[in-house]
C-alpha cells in the first residue's frame, strides 16, 4: 500500500524548487488510489472484487508536468517495474517477432507477453503516441494480452485515448486498441495554464539562432569548451547490418548536422543506438518546417523524444527562435511537445 504520497510529493517539489500545483496534487492522489487498488495484498483481493482498470492514462498539453509526475511516482513504488520509450518497447516486440517469424502473430504475442510478465508487473510509457501503421495494427492484440497477464500500465500522452492515431492510415485497424484502452483505463486530463519549461526561470543557454556567421562562431566556441582535453575518435555504429558513422565524436560528445540525422532514412532504432553512446549532443542547422520537409520533421520529433527520454542535454543552432517555429499541418500537435522539450533540453539547468 502506498501512503502519504501527497506529503512526499510536496517535499519532492520543495527540494527541487518546483511550484506545487493543485491539479498535479490531484493526479498524485489518483495515482495512489490506482496503485492501491491494483496492488492490494492477497488477503484484500480475497475480500474485494479485483479492479479491472489496469491502466492509468494521463493526458494533457505540453509542459504541464506529466513527465515530472511519472518520474516521481516511478521512484515511489517497489513492484517489478520498467520505464521505456514506447518506440523502444515496440522495437523490442518487432525484433522478438522477427526472430520467430515462422510462428503466427497470436503465438508470438503470447510468447512476448509471457516473457514480459517474468520481468515486470508495471510498465511506464511517457508521452505515448502511435505514428507507425505496423504498430497501430498490432497494438489491440498486444495490449489485450498484456492486460490478460495482469500487467499494469501507466501512460502519459498529449491526447485523450479517443484521438490517438487520429487521421492515421487504416485507422479502423486501430479502433480495437482504442476500445480496449477506454474500457481498461482510468483516464485523467492534467490542465495547467503555463508551460513550465518556457518559464523565465528556465532561460535558454544552448540554443543559438539564426543561422549566420556569428551563430557559427558561438557554437564552435561552445564545442571547443565542452570537448577540451577530449580525444576525437572514429565512431561507427552497426545497426542490424547497417553502418552509421559519427564523424565528430569526442568521448561520448557527438556533433551532427540536422541533415545527418533527419535527411537520411533513419528512425527510432538508429536514434536509440546513438543515445547509448552519447552524454551530450550538438545538432546544427535545424531548418524551418512545412509540408515539403514533413518527413524530416517527423524524424526530428522522434529524435528529440528519444533524447529527452534518455535525459541527454543538447545544444543546437536553428534558423529562428523557438517560438517562431512553424510545422507541417499533420504534425502540428506532436511538434508542440518537441518545442517544449527543446526549451528544457537546451536550458542551463538541464544537465
Amino acid at each position: 500500500m502506498l501512503k502519504n504520497l501527497e506529503e512526499k510529493f510536496n517535499f519532492y517539489c520543495n527540494s527541487k524548487n518546483l511550484e506545487i500545483n493543485h491539479n498535479q496534487i490531484l493526479v498524485i492522489k489518483k495515482l495512489q488510489d490506482y496503485y492501491n487498488k491494483n496492488f492490494r495484498s492477497f488477503v484484500l483481493n480475497f475480500f474485494y472484487k479485483k479492479n479491472h482498470k489496469k491502466s492509468f492514462y494521463l493526458y494533457g498539453d505540453v509542459g504541464v508536468g506529466k513527465t515530472m509526475i511519472l518520474d516521481f511516482f516511478f521512484n515511489q513504488i517497489q513492484e517489478k517495474k520498467k520505464r521505456l520509450h514506447f518506440n523502444e518497447f515496440m522495437l523490442n516486440f518487432h525484433d522478438f517477432a522477427h526472430e520467430r517469424k515462422n510462428k503466427n502473430d497470436q503465438n508470438v504475442i503470447n510468447l512476448f507477453v509471457k516473457n514480459l510478465k517474468l520481468e515486470v508487473s508495471l510498465l511506464f510509457f511517457d508521452e505515448f503516441q502511435v505514428t507507425n501503421i505496423a504498430d497501430a495494427m498490432i497494438l489491440g492484440k498486444l495490449f489485450d494480452e498484456i492486460f490478460k497477464e495482469n500487467i499494469k500500465i501507466i501512460l502519459t500522452s498529449n491526447t485523450k485515448i479517443s484521438e490517438l492515431y487520429k487521421e492515421g492510415l487504416q485507422r479502423d485497424q486501430f479502433k480495437p486498441f482504442i476500445n480496449i484502452m477506454e474500457k481498461r483505463s482510468f483516464e485523467h486530463e492534467l490542465k495547467i495554464e503555463d508551460d513550465y519549461r518556457k518559464s523565465n526561470e528556465n532561460k535558454k543557454q544552448r540554443y543559438f539562432f539564426p543561422l549566420n556567421q556569428e551563430t557559427n562562431f558561438k557554437i564552435n566556441k561552445f564545442f571547443r569548451i565542452i570537448t577540451k582535453n577530449k580525444m576525437k575518435h572514429n565512431k561507427t555504429l552497426n545497426i542490424k547490418g547497417r553502418n552509421f558513422e559519427i564523424k565528430n565524436y569526442y568521448e561520448r560528445i557527438c556533433r551532427f548536422y540536422f541533415k545527418d540525422l533527419c535527411d537520411q532514412n533513419l528512425g527510432a532504432e538508429d536514434y536509440l543506438e546513438i543515445a547509448k553512446v552519447s552524454d551530450f549532443i550538438v545538432i546544427e542547422n535545424i531548418p524551418q518546417f512545412d509540408e515539403i520537409n514533413s518527413n524530416q520533421q517527423h524524424r526530428f520529433i522522434t529524435l528529440i523524444d528519444i533524447i529527452y527520454d534518455k535525459s541527454i542535454p543538447i545544444a543546437v543552432t536553428a534558423s529562428q527562435n523557438l517560438d517562431k517555429f512553424i510545422s507541417s499541418q499533420i504534425l502540428e500537435n506532436q511538434f508542440k511537445r518537441t518545442i517544449s522539450r527543446l526549451y528544457e533540453l537546451t536550458s542551463k539547468e538541464y544537465k
